[in-house]
């Protein structure tokens, strides 16, 4: 059976495999806060559709209320252990099924079971709140091991505390013209592609926020990262069939271990 992946914009990706629907970090926001979407639609009603979602963090890039609101009644939400106590708004999500969280747990959802595994990242729910909860990545087990990095940057011991994946869903940007510490760029994520060798890659959480009125500020860091991962990566990985997706595109991957 086919693994399905399709890329929405930013973090947010649906991966279907076994059956199963997964969400990675749902955001259906044109704006938030200081942030506007600049490329790609706002996704549509039934890309809110998943059995199951995961967020990586509570930055509101990933955590977004609003957009985790509109999920369907009784979808499995998986978040990082000590989000309802850093983001009391997850409380009021009664609709959901939440669960907490932290590196090393694995939930079985469906055929699947989802592993989360450590991230390199600042936990916190900025700009307020001293609770800090870990940020996370997932692997999505089924008829492929799939890697959902969440944002992280490189650490030592990646490999093996993610473990073999077949298919690694990577960020290679952000939203603004300079990325902070615990970041992937195009440069680190071809890194991180060695490292982990899965069979194939998609690069995500580029090109779609802006800061309003910020469009003439260093622009290549909008634009450049998903091309730039695809050139490196095949220098770096040159084993790794590499997949950029457009907003809303998809692609489907027979994935025999």
């Amino acid at each position: 059976m086919p693994v399905e992946i399709t890329w929405w914009g930013h973090a947010t990706c649906a991966l279907l495999d076994s059956n199963t629907r997964v969400l990675t970090d749902p955001l259906f926001a044109g704006r938030l806060a200081h942030l506007r979407r600049r490329r790609g639609a706002v996704p549509p009603a039934e890309a809110r559709r998943g059995d199951v979602a995961l967020v990586s963090h509570l930055h509101a890039d990933h955590l977004h209320l609003p957009s985790l609101a509109a999920l369907a009644p009784g979808t499995r939400l998986l978040v990082p252990r000590g989000a309802p106590r850093a983001v009391p708004g997850l409380r009021r999500l009664r609709q959901l099924q939440i669960t907490e969280v932290a590196p090393g747990d694995a939930v079985r959802v469906g055929d699947l079971v989802v592993r989360a595994v450590p991230a390199r990242h600042d936990g916190r729910r900025l700009p307020v709140g001293p609770h800090r909860s870990p940020a996370l990545g997932y692997v999505v087990e089924g008829e492929a091991r799939t890697y959902f990095a969440g944002d992280t940057g490189l650490f030592d011991g990646m490999a093996e505390q993610v473990g073999p994946v077949d298919v690694a869903l990577l960020p290679v940007g952000g939203w603004g013209p300079y990325l902070g510490e615990g970041h992937l760029d195009a440069g680190r994520a071809a890194r991180a592609l060695a490292r982990l060798a899965p069979r194939v890659a998609v690069p995500v959480h580029y090109g779609t926020y802006w800061p309003i009125g910020m469009d003439a500020v260093r622009p290549h860091e909008f634009h450049a990262p998903g091309d730039e991962f695809v050139r490196l990566a095949a220098a770096a990985a040159p084993q790794v069939a590499v997949h950029k997706l457009g907003h809303g595109e998809s692609v489907r991957l027979e994935v025999a271990r």
